[in-house]
């Protein structure tokens, strides 16, 4: 009831945004007529008898399709209803969502009401980098102290900065407008994320920025730039334990619902003036989603809907660890994740990764769907997107090396270049074109002017030029005319910081965490495990009917104590891990402003009080009597309470320590390092009087010295404590403490448990802190070769490298060198001789199969639904081969079994039933030879990340290739290969993480084709070698495919939905359908021309439009919905046709070995020795660790200070005599810091990713 008071409160304030009279509504009013049967009459006039304010609330819902309709309160709508009531707004997205949104808009014109509208503008903009050059950004220790050592020099202005500046965005302008539909375009670094996060108000503030970014004429400080926009991230963070609807779900009871429930109001208050009757579905709607606070909101399941996340809206995220959705459907929910949010401008950064081309066009076509008839305004850069899906799109930015090319209407793109010069080709994608057309090494064959011969224009050129275009100067005579800032919605920006009352943010993020605690209930398990087993161990370590109430037996019993306090302690330890892992996702929505830190971090540790008491009481209850402490039930309670607040002390405490140290090395560095400090100050190890001067401090600060005192005192101040010493006045108890230095007063019980009670205050009240002020730990300053930034200045100041002209013309002349006849590849090839594969010889072999079948056993959930049969099948007998010089690709819809077949070739299934005949060059295949001749590349780009490119390639070649090739020889070949694909000036470049740091994803996949290519292979295998790359990218790596296969190997590749030109660089065409069979094994053809013939000979089968991708009218044509509507089985025309007789000849023929020829055999199991693997293998580490020195250079630091801290201390702790208290001092210093030390080190840096790579490894190289 508070809450709604509140609600109506606030719109009595706010109401006058939405009735500012004719100068925003300046729409005039209608009345609407319509026939309404009594009952249905008599419903809605009740519901207009209501207040507004209870009008809103309350709507008319169909409760089943054709069933009755009823009387609703709107905030309470089931799971049900709301599906329920969307399925009958938006049965296909593709149909009916313009139909939706279009009856959205008419509600709104027949009263007046404008949706308000967004344009953004950026003026002079320019974004500056600083950037390490060559060796100096390679992160080793010696460069990281240099640069630690170095940036407090600059900040004291004792010696200037050596790090030089990167322009990353130069003199950029330009004009979003409402309604129109932006595509950002623009090939790899050329600043389009950070164009995005400019206009999104995220920008680093460690780059300088210049110019200005205003919305509506407002400048970025006269509103929350973060609420009025939404930046998607091309990066997927989200938390895997939680589905798809609950990610959604969340992030739109966080965001809230902005101005809509205004508005609505502002709608019911005209509509009835009226004597308006709205749609009863669309009122529902509207209602539904203005009011917020709901744990499932309407728009999670519209939102569901559209994106096409509705098959798999109840599946887990997933993450590396858990398994989940796809990457696709992941990208798609880092896209709805801001979608559901009340933000009126998007900015979305490369959100088709991972999707096929008509995933794109359907989701794109929903968003322009949206930004055209509600007024919102989008700028979306998008990776190789398909005709379609371009011509989708009303205005193109086309960015290169910082700088606009081109912005403006699509439809003046292609003469803007056609002015410079260049010409997109008939059979090539616009988008595809204008993303090479800046490249120096792609723009010459676009050239058009015959009348002039070409030389290279640089970007700079493009830019000037755009300037005195007339849509250039069209754009600068708009911006010179300032805004009206008249003209803006008062509703059109948001001025709140967050999107809901701090009530329902903490709400939400309570439910959050309770709902995480449910999903991670094996970890609190094993942890409450854990803990039984340290109880059986200390109870019957300290048993009761060994030990005596005497002194010599009471330092025992403080021994026990110390262990259960140091249990307690080591318990909270967890907290670590488990807090690193979840801080990247809260980043991400701390700075969306989804919540702030306090809304996150109270929830962590409040919900975690209960599992406290469990925890500690099963280590309690099951210790306290078996040991034999103190009888009295009031001590054994009091106990029990101590351990509870030292165990919430120690949780808060390492959960602070992740928060600042916000990663895991580093986290689980200084956890340890901290707990050993706090363990040998708390007055166990060194008694409070044996503590140095210079040290006591330390035990008045260490947390485990209250504890330890006030463990000590209820425990030996108690009854069963208390005869008196032969000799003293002393009780046993008394004498006891007193030796440990313990205070013997019963007050410090209390002190100890209040101390308790205010660290863990303490630190939770810091770790709000620290996660409030500082960021992500990431590298602000990046570094790059000295030829990329000389590139970088050349293109902006116009000037071109003389020394790129030439190594250019050497690599376009090594390409050259390598190109011969298709024909000849295919067909004159003998398998027997040897062909020159650059410096090496390698021998060109064919792989043939032959009726290869593929089966696992049958899964226990299709068991459980009928299915009898004991396998299940996944490659029905598909035949083909695969031939040097041939390059193949192998398509087919998603489930149709292309991964599968090209495990079960490549010999990577190590589990299922294998049937069928596999022969190289005619011989059997051998798993153990085939891994010597052939390479596999993966889709993820498996690499070491603290290397460079060349130690990569340096790193395969020596374990893969031949020990009769010397290192002179290999290093020559290793070039040569660099240059193939085009790494030579990225030879000293860190591999780095993806998306993190490093190697782009086009390089990475660059580096990925080499490192096979260094092992001299005769047969490749890729995997998706284009996915995640945009036009030009994927261009760079198919180019690289090709010079591969034009040395003479046999490649196959899966490829997913590829462009034109990208789809017709291959050969032939291996194409399946779902269930694992061959529907179309053949060439492609001349401009496809072979494909096309054969499907259009099939009856019923709709001729290709002009201009239309083959790629993507073969995958439609040849779909399961052609089938059923044709009465047509695809794999059985094939079957039928004289393609199927010709490709069972050739398979025939390459399954004979040609005279001659001997099988493959190699004398040893591996390439090189067992020392060889040894010696690279710790050449290859010695890199990873020296390049970590957030790892190596940590540990280092932390046992400097380890051996400073235990010196100090113990420092002449023994003086001239050895008595046996200083034997157990010293055997107390080992065990407490072996046990940190070796805490320390239980994490490997990148353990992980090395554990994947050095199994991709050992499977293809040969290391033991």
């Amino acid at each position: 009831m508070s809450r709604e008071i509140h609600r109506v409160a606030s719109l009595q304030r706010d109401s006058s945004l939405w009735r500012r009279g004719d100068d925003v509504f300046s729409r005039t009013s209608s009345r609407f007529h319509d026939e309404e049967d009594d009952e249905e009459a008599l419903r809605w006039a009740a519901l207009e008898r209501l207040p507004t304010y209870d009008r809103v609330r309350r709507g008319i819902l169909m409760v089943e399709e054709g069933g009755e309709k009823v009387d609703v309160d709107v905030a309470r709508l089931g799971a049900h209803e709301s599906r329920a009531l969307i399925e009958r707004l938006v049965r296909a997205a593709d149909d009916d969502h313009e139909n939706f949104l279009l009856r959205l808009k008419e509600r709104m014109d027949r009263v007046g009401i404008d949706y308000p509208t967004i344009e953004v503008r950026f003026e002079k903009l320019e974004v500056e980098a600083e950037v390490r050059v060559g060796n100096r950004g390679l992160p080793t220790i010696v460069n990281s102290v240099t640069n630690t050592l170095e940036a407090v020099g600059n900040a004291l202005h004792i010696i200037p900065s050596r790090k030089q500046a990167m322009n990353v965005l130069h003199d950029v302008n330009g004009i979003i407008k409402p309604r129109r539909m932006t595509l950002l375009l623009g090939p790899p670094g050329s600043g389009k994320t950070t164009l995005l996060l400019a206009m999104a108000g995220k920008l680093d503030k460690e780059l300088k920025v210049s110019g200005k970014v205003t919305y509506n004429g407002h400048g970025m400080d006269e509103f929350v730039p973060q609420r009025t926009a939404a930046y998607i991230s091309q990066h997927d963070l989200h938390i895997g334990e939680m589905t798809v609807r609950e990610t959604l779900a969340f992030s739109a009871r966080c965001q809230g619902v902005g101005t809509r429930y205004e508005m609505l109001i502002e709608l019911a208050r005209r509509e009835k003036a009226a004597n308006i009757k709205p749609d009863h579905d669309i009122d529902v709607y509207m209602k539904a989603s203005a009011i917020g606070g709901q744990e499932s909101s309407i728009v999670t399941e519209y939102i569901l809907k559209i994106l096409g996340l509705d098959i798999c809206a109840d599946t887990m995220v997933g993450n590396e660890m858990l398994r989940g959705i796809s990457g696709g459907q992941r990208k798609r929910v880092t896209t709805g994740e801001m979608l559901v949010g009340p933000a009126k401008a998007l900015f979305m950064d490369e959100i088709s990764t991972g999707l096929d081309s008509s995933t794109t066009y359907q989701i794109v076509n929903s968003l322009r769907q949206t930004i055209h008839i509600l007024g919102g305004t989008a700028v979306i850069s998008l990776l190789q997107p398909a005709p379609e899906t371009y011509n989708l799109f009303d205005d193109i930015i086309l960015l290169s090396d910082g700088q606009v090319v081109y912005q403006g209407p699509r439809e003046n793109v292609l003469e803007f270049f056609e002015f410079m010069g260049f010409k997109c080709p008939s059979r090539k994608g616009v988008a595809d074109f204008l993303q090479e057309v800046t490249s120096k090494k792609d723009q010459e064959q676009y050239w058009c002017r015959g009348d002039r011969p070409y030389s290279f224009v640089p970007v700079k050129q493009f830019a000037d030029a755009f300037r005195s275009f007339h849509v250039g100067q069209s754009i600068e005579k708009e911006l010179k005319e300032p805004f009206d800032r008249t003209r803006s919605h008062p509703a059109a920006l948001a001025t709140s910081k967050f999107g809901v009352s701090r009530k329902e943010l903490l709400k939400a993020t309570i439910d959050r965490e309770l709902l995480l605690m449910k999903r991670n209930a094996f970890m609190y398990i094993f942890k409450l495990v854990n803990l039984t087993l340290m109880a059986f161990i200390v109870m019957t370590t300290f048993f009761r009917t060994t030990m005596h109430r005497n002194v010599e037996y009471g330092i025992i019993y403080l021994g026990a104590l110390f262990f259960a306090l140091d249990t307690i302690m080591f318990n909270g330890f967890a907290e670590l891990a488990m807090t690193v892992m979840k801080l990247p996702v809260f980043f991400k929505q701390r700075d969306l402003l989804f919540f702030p830190a306090w809304a996150y971090t109270i929830p962590s540790w409040i919900l975690q009080i209960p599992i406290t008491f469990v925890e500690v009481g099963v280590y309690v209850f099951t210790t306290y009597y078996v040991i034999g402490f103190d009888p009295s039930v009031s001590r054994f309670f009091k106990q029990y309470l101590l351990l509870l607040a030292i165990n919430q002390m120690s949780s808060s405490l390492f959960r602070f320590i992740a928060g600042i140290g916000r990663d895991m090395v580093v986290s689980h560095t200084f956890g340890p390092l901290t707990l050993l400090a706090f363990v040998a100050l708390g007055g166990f190890i060194l008694a409070r009087p044996s503590i140095k001067k210079w040290w006591i401090w330390g035990y008045w600060i260490s947390p485990l010295s209250y504890a330890q005192n006030a463990l000590s005192t209820n425990e030996f101040l108690g009854p069963s404590w208390n005869q008196v010493v032969n000799g003293t006045n002393e009780t046993i108890g008394v004498t006891v403490l007193k030796s440990r230095g313990i205070f013997t007063e019963a007050k410090w019980y209390w002190i100890g448990l209040g101390a308790m009670v205010g660290y863990t205050l303490l630190f939770n009240l810091l770790y709000t802190v620290a996660l409030s002020v500082l960021s992500p730990l990431t590298d602000s300053h990046p570094s790059m070769s000295e030829e990329e930034l000389k590139e970088k200045h050349a293109n902006l100041s116009g000037k071109a490298l003389e020394d790129h002209k030439e190594k250019n013309s050497r690599t376009q002349e090594l390409e050259l060198s390598h190109i011969s006849d298709r024909n000849s590849a295919i067909s004159g090839v003998d398998s027997s001789g040897s062909r020159k594969g650059l410096v090496l010889p390698f021998t060109p072999l064919s792989l043939t199969f032959n009726d290869t079948k593929y089966s696992v056993d049958m899964p226990e959930a299709m068991k459980a639904q009928g299915v009898t049969e004991d396998r299940l099948l996944l490659l029905k007998g598909v035949s083909g081969s695969f031939r040097p010089g041939v390059l193949t690709a192998l398509m087919g819809v998603s489930g149709a079994g292309k991964t599968t077949l090209m495990d079960v070739l490549a010999g990577r299934k190590t589990g299922g039933y294998i049937e069928g005949e596999i022969t190289v060059s005619g011989y059997p295949k051998k798993q153990e030879t085939f891994a010597r001749i052939s390479g596999y590349c993966e889709q993820n780009d498996i690499h070491s990340p603290h290397v460079t490119v060349y130690e990569s390639l340096i790193f395969s070649a020596w374990l893969r290739l031949p020990s009769d090739v010397d290192s002179e020889r290999r290093k020559m070949f290793i070039e040569e290969v660099m240059d193939l694909v085009e790494l030579t000036s990225l030879r000293g470049a860190l591999v780095g993480l993806p998306g993190v740091n490093g190697l782009s994803t086009e390089q990475r996949k660059r580096l990925t084709i080499a490192v096979e290519l260094v092992a001299n292979p005769s047969i490749i295998f890729m995997d998706e070698p284009t996915s995640g790359l945009d036009a030009r990218a994927a261009a760079i790596v198919m180019r690289t495919v090709r010079n591969t296969v034009n040395t003479g190997r046999t490649v196959v590749c899966t490829i997913h939905q590829p462009s034109i030109d990208i789809f017709e660089a291959f050969d032939e065409l291996f194409l399946m359908k779902r269930g694992g069979e061959e529907i179309y094994v053949g060439p492609v053809g001349q401009n496809s021309s072979t494909l096309i013939e054969y499907f259009e000979e099939i009856e019923g089968i709709s001729k290709i439009k002009d201009g239309y991708n083959p790629a993507t009218w073969m995958l439609e044509v040849s779909s399961s919905a052609q089938e059923e509507m044709l009465g047509i089985d695809f794999a059985e025309v094939y079957r039928q046709s004289e393609l199927y007789q010709r490709n069972k000849e050739l398979i025939k023929e390459l399954s004979m070995p040609p005279s001659g020829s001997r099988d493959l055999n190699f004398p040893t199991q591996y390439s090189r020795s067992f020392v060889t693997q040894c010696l690279a293998c710790l050449w290859k580490q010695n890199w990873s660790y020296w390049r970590n020195p957030s790892y190596t250079a940590v540990r280092l630091l932390f046992t400097i200070v380890i051996a400073l801290m235990f010196g100090t201390m113990f420092w002449e702790c023994h003086g001239i005599n050895v008595c046996c208290s200083t034997i157990h001092r010293c055997a107390k210093l080992w065990f407490c810091s072996t046990s940190c030390r070796g805490g320390a080190d239980s994490l490997l840096p990148g353990k992980s990713s090395w554990h994947v790579f050095s199994f991709s490894i050992c499977i293809w190289t040969g290391c033991d």
